[in-house]
């Protein structure tokens, strides 16, 4: 992990198209600002958790349905 120590208004680079910017500290909060290419997703890490939860529960529901479609399939091709 790469620490680096920021003022306000000074910025990161991460490659050629991410900058991210400190806009303020407040006590123990620290504000940035993230510019990105829209193709690019920027997630607060407990949303991306979150996220990632979900498809994985999803993808369990749907592996269910997923057999029960093979077996008629199957049947439907004798």
């Amino acid at each position: 992990m790469l620490i680096l120590s920021r003022k306000i208004d000074e910025k990161i680079k991460i490659g050629d198209d991410i900058t991210i910017t400190l806009i303020d500290v407040h006590g123990d909060q620290v504000k940035i600002g993230v510019e990105a290419p829209k193709n690019v997703k920027v997630f607060r890490q407990e949303v991306f958790d979150a996220i990632q939860n979900e498809n994985k529960a999803a993808v369990a529901d749907t592996s269910g349905d997923a057999k029960a479609i093979s077996v008629l399939s199957k049947l439907l091709k004798k």
